[in-house]
């Protein structure tokens, strides 16, 4: 791909209204994904007409310009990003950003399923850690999270990453009466092959055909389930997201709790997320939205662009506004996860 050489509009940093500095940005490739888990998407997703989304270079030329105004953490999520045709393409070209110092770390959260065919490549491109999305070791749990996926397939993924020399964490999203008696089991498995593990609240997303009400447990109580059995020290350490974290003194390993819904953690929020239309939000919790395809679009230099971004990183909220509708049974937020980049 073509270097972008940035101008000297896109040389301001990102400060939001609250004084925080924006250094983390998620990108989600496409809004495709060969897994249809319940609680993300529903069983008859319809998808985005491919020619809606921004090309591989047009996501390549909104990434630089970010990481010129000071992104730091570059994460490429979907959907499955793996499941965008030559996405490697885009992850080698952005890796000239670690080269040159002005990217730390360029990272991806994925399902696994695609894993164990691109691992190398991926560490050959500067990747050095990945989250991997799984949420049961059990088979028929997994196929009936998912509706077709194939569990094997997914930890001969992140076998392959491990060999690669990749560092896995491992995503689980708690599951009312269905994984939630499994999480430490979960727990001891991810440690004991030196992956850490962190738990996630459902997030009222899209409609998805089902009642989140009934998918939903707090992680304040699976912390306390969890407290009765093992020794957990709080952490001050961080990975730039919003996760919590303990040590688990009988397994040495790292868990950390997400908790968007028990326990608001916008106050030290860095993080923006752009969706693969170009649409920028700058909270996961709000209907906000603002269109950085047209500026990208409109002018062979990074003026308009710089100034779009300056505009909505000017609008970020303090908070988001996530709450379970248990009267209407309807999500906070309408647009789906696998859109806006998990």
């Amino acid at each position: 791909m073509t270097e972008i050489i940035a101008p000297a509009s896109l040389s301001q940093p990102m400060t939001d209204p609250f004084g925080r500095s924006i250094s983390y940005l998620r990108v989600s490739v496409t809004d495709r994904c060969d897994l249809r888990c319940f609680y993300c998407m529903a069983e008859d997703m319809t998808f985005l007409p491919k020619a809606d989304l921004l090309t591989l270079e047009e996501l390549d030329r909104l990434c630089s310009a970010f990481i010129a105004k000071g992104v730091k953490k570059l994460r490429l999520t979907g959907g499955e990003p793996l499941v965008r045709r030559n996405v490697m393409s885009l992850v080698r070209s952005l890796s000239r950003h670690l080269a040159s110092g002005a990217l730390r770390e360029l990272t991806m959260t994925t399902n696994g399923t695609q894993l164990a065919r691109f691992a190398s490549e991926l560490r050959d491109c500067g990747i050095r850690r990945i989250n991997v999305s799984l949420d049961t070791l059990d088979p028929v749990k997994f196929k009936s999270i998912t509706r077709w996926g194939e569990l094997d397939k997914v930890k001969a993924g992140i076998e392959a990453a491990r060999a690669a020399g990749i560092g896995v964490k491992i995503n689980a999203v708690a599951l009312k009466n269905l994984n939630e008696e499994e999480i430490p089991s979960l727990m001891e498995w991810a440690h004991d092959k030196g992956m850490a593990l962190t738990l996630i609240e459902v997030m009222p997303m899209g409609e998805i055909g089902e009642g989140r009400i009934d998918q939903y447990v707090p992680l304040s109580l699976v912390r306390a389930r969890l407290a009765k059995h093992y020794t957990l020290t709080d952490l001050d350490e961080t990975t730039g997201g919003p996760a919590r974290y303990v040590r688990v003194a009988e397994t040495g390993g790292t868990l950390g709790f997400i908790t968007p819904m028990t326990h608001n953690f916008c106050e030290s929020c860095n993080r923006v997320r752009i969706t693969c239309t170009g649409t920028l939000h700058t909270c996961l919790g709000h209907e906000d939205a603002a269109d950085l395809r047209k500026p990208l679009r409109a002018s062979a230099d990074n003026d308009l662009l710089a100034a779009a971004i300056d505009r909505a990183i000017g609008l970020k909220p303090k908070g988001h506004d996530f709450i379970i509708d248990r009267r209407h049974n309807r999500p906070s937020v309408s647009r789906h996860m696998s859109v806006t980049g998990g």
